[in-house]
């Protein structure tokens, strides 16, 4: 006969019980527990089951499976108990896997359930305690059990994971071991809103990769409380979804690639474009560059100064071939390129003339020997200028063309030029028709001189460094953070001193989030993952960084004057002193984080939509209509981007115009004024003749005419207004209008 175990039957007999069992488990995962703290875990009653419960206490102790501490007052797990706890959970864990329960795990594969994978996730990704970890996992794995679920997922077994963090309190680990991605009705909701608008399905990808960026950048890259802020409303930060990834915008300067030549690094294999010699060769290389450059910059390029760069390589080419050359480079650039789904952004700087400046600057050309000077290619210069302006008013006669954005640059000595007059006035009538070039008005300052302008607004001049190669070319925006000026005035509650109080608040956040996207930039440049702005040439690396301006710009100033002084901003007064006196805090703010090295901070009236539109949202959803000032409708509210007044106000164009200016020469980061042209076929020579007057009476820096488009995709044509149906052959589903929103031209179902 077998020798009797009395030990082995006690220990049997003491945890036949699921509630002694329970008590096991509960020390195991909780530690050392007070008679009073079991019980209330246990959800038992002291005055009707204490009987009952110290039987179980004492069978456990008995059974050596538990032990007191006196000095504590506290029962604890003894070794034998936590081998029986073990024992019980590999029963348990056979038992799941006779159940055959797979997981479909992030690497597109089918694996049997094993707890310890749990464990070893919550150490290696959340940094939690390895003991803990463990007592997580078997908690994990107990809850599955129970659901009994036909298979499990990995996203599934995380949320499990991340529902225990939560109850135990342990929100430090469960952010950190926050899943990434989209939920499948968003992913769904994506692909159809693409089919819906004037898209590819390269929009889905770079959207559904974007989103995932932008949920990392505010669970772990941005503090707390700049994150909150973002998704709160307070402020809103540009580009989240590569804001850990590339800069935003950038100025290039053609000469250097003229005079190296063009290198590019790309996956198995460098292709090196030596510097040009032909006026064919320099096209190519350009348009090469601006595609390789799409991958490292998330938003708009410039070339300026386009014209007089590539003057040299025109000089003895027929004009017929400089025409051809230039128009198969401008819809090259209207194809789709790497990261859009559209044309490429992109804005050209155009000269009128050979800037002072640049005229005893030695060109870089096809013969560097026999090249000469920059005032050699006056010419040239005109001469390219005219050709792209041509272009331009040709191929948008027959369907839209709005890529490159075409910056005709006004200068005193080109204003006041014979020759250039008939440039003036072509440039008047592609503006008159068309609405296409913006005018950038560097005649009325001195500090304009050298000042670079790009569509978006975006402006770069020598006030950084003193020297405009240093400071305006060979750099760009890391990005731009927008402040929700309403909202600062619904929580002040007409206490300026409070609305300046929360002012700072927030500028703080926004110019600690931007040297974060600096800093993190610098580091992907380090990792070799931005090798075209920062390779080098001669040692000088093509990028300069620590020159990249950071824009600081708000949303709604006529919505929050409005709310704080009663009054819209639609004519000098009252409101206008308010509104300049906000402006001008924020550009002293702004302007005193100058002083620390690297850290190019600029105040600029910045075009966002997307920003205007959503603060808007979420503050009606929290302060209601009765509370809050938009512009738009109920179905569709938004608050003021880019210009100071709203362009739907009934004002006068001067009162407009001076209200503009005052608030422009605070921003000189960036501004851009849309003006409104109404006739169905302006004047040239009346568009002209404003301009004339703008940059002889005015500051406004930067201003474009304003045109409704009309496209109709049957009959290839593009008309002024928006006709209900197309004029030459009365289809009304196949026009699309085109109106601009903030600084661009957008597509819109007519």
């Amino acid at each position: 006969m077998p020798r009797p175990r009395p030990l082995g039957a006690r220990v049997l007999k003491a945890v036949s019980s699921s509630l002694r069992l329970q008590v096991l488990s509960m020390l195991l995962d909780r530690g050392p527990l007070s008679y009073t703290e079991i019980m209330n875990i246990l959800h038992l009653n002291p005055s009707r089951d204490a009987g009952r419960f110290a039987y179980h206490l004492k069978s456990l102790i008995k059974a050596d499976l538990i032990e007191p501490d006196a000095e504590t007052k506290k029962y604890r797990l003894t070794e034998l108990g936590r081998m029986l706890v073990d024992i019980t959970e590999a029963i348990e864990e056979h038992t799941f896997k006779r159940r055959k329960m797979m997981v479909r795990t992030s690497r597109l594969a089918m694996e049997e359930f094993d707890r310890n994978k749990i464990a070893q996730a919550l150490v290696k990704e959340a940094k939690v305690p390895q003991d803990l970890a463990q007592k997580i996992a078997r908690e994990t794995e107990a809850r599955l059990l129970e659901v009994r679920a036909k298979y499990l997922t990995a996203p599934l077994i995380r949320e499990f994971v991340n529902a225990i963090l939560i109850e135990k309190g342990l929100e430090e680990y469960r952010h950190k071991l926050t899943r990434l991605g989209l939920p499948v009705y968003d992913v769904t909701q994506l692909i159809k809103s693409a089919g819906a608008t004037p898209s590819c399905v390269s929009t889905v990808h770079v959207s559904a990769g974007d989103s995932v960026i932008e949920e990392y950048t505010l669970l772990n890259v941005l503090p707390r409380d700049i994150a909150d802020a973002h998704l709160s409303g307070s402020l809103h930060l540009n580009n989240l979804g590569v804001w850990i990834l590339k800069p935003n915008e950038f100025a290039h300067d053609l000469r250097h690639f003229f005079k190296y030549g063009l290198q590019l690094n790309r996956p198995q294999q460098t292709i090196d474009y030596p510097p040009p010699k032909s006026l064919e060769a320099a096209l190519s290389a350009v348009t090469s560059l601006l595609n390789t450059m799409a991958n490292e910059v998330c938003g708009e390029q410039l070339l300026d100064y386009f014209n007089v760069f590539l003057a040299p390589f025109v000089r003895g080419v027929e004009n017929d071939r400089i025409r051809e050359n230039l128009r198969g480079f401008i819809i090259s650039l209207n194809q789709t390129f790497a990261g859009f789904s559209s044309a490429l952004p992109l804005s050209l700087g155009l000269e009128l003339a050979v800037p002072g400046f640049l005229k005893d600057e030695k060109a870089s050309g096809p013969d560097e020997k026999r090249t000469g000077l920059y005032a050699d290619y006056v010419d040239e210069t005109r001469l390219l200028a005219s050709l792209l302006l041509e272009i331009a008013l040709e191929e948008s006669r027959h369907k839209p063309v709005f890529q490159p954005s075409l910056i005709v640059k006004l200068r005193g000595e080109a204003l006041r030029s014979k020759e250039c007059e008939p440039l003036l006035v072509l440039a008047h009538r592609t503006a008159a028709e068309r609405g296409l070039p913006y005018f950038a008005n560097l005649a009325s300052q001195k500090e304009q001189i050298r000042a670079s302008y790009m569509a978006t607004g975006s402006r770069f001049a020598n006030d950084w460094k003193g020297d405009w190669e240093l400071d305006a070319v060979r750099m760009g925006s890391i990005d731009s953070v927008l402040v929700n000026l309403p909202r600062l005035a619904y929580e002040c509650e007409g206490k300026m001193s409070r609305f300046y109080e929360l002012l700072d608040e927030q500028l703080e956040m926004a110019l600690r989030a931007l040297e974060i996207k600096y800093q993190t930039v610098k580091m992907r440049g380090r990792e070799g993952l931005l090798p075209f702005l920062t390779h080098k040439a001669d040692g000088d690396p093509y990028a300069r960084f620590e020159n990249f301006t950071r824009l600081i710009g708000f949303v709604g100033l006529n919505e929050a004057v409005e709310s704080i002084s009663g009054e819209p901003l639609l004519k000098e007064g009252k409101s206008t002193e308010t509104a300049e006196q906000i402006v001008k805090y924020i550009h002293d703010a702004v302007h005193k984080s100058l002083r620390k090295p690297e850290s190019r901070p600029v105040t600029a009236m910045i075009p966002s939509a997307n920003a205007a539109s959503r603060l808007a949202r979420l503050d009606v959803e929290r302060f209601g209509w009765a509370k809050v000032h938009v512009s738009g409708s109920k179905e569709q509210p938004f608050y003021t981007d880019l210009v100071v007044v709203p362009n739907q106000a009934k004002t006068s164009f001067e009162q407009r115009l001076r209200i503009e200016e005052r608030v422009q020469q605070l921003a000189s980061g960036g501004h851009l004024t849309p003006i409104q042209v109404d006739d169905e076929e302006p004047d040239p020579t009346k568009l002209l003749s404003l301009s004339r007057q703008l940059t002889s009476d005015t500051k406004i820096g930067l201003y474009t005419f304003n045109r409704v488009l009309t496209y109709c995709s049957r009959c290839k044509k593009l008309v002024s207004g928006q006709p209900a149906k197309c004029p030459t052959c009365g289809s009304t589903d196949a026009v699309t209008s085109y109106r601009r929103v903030s600084a661009k031209y957008t597509a819109t179902a007519s």
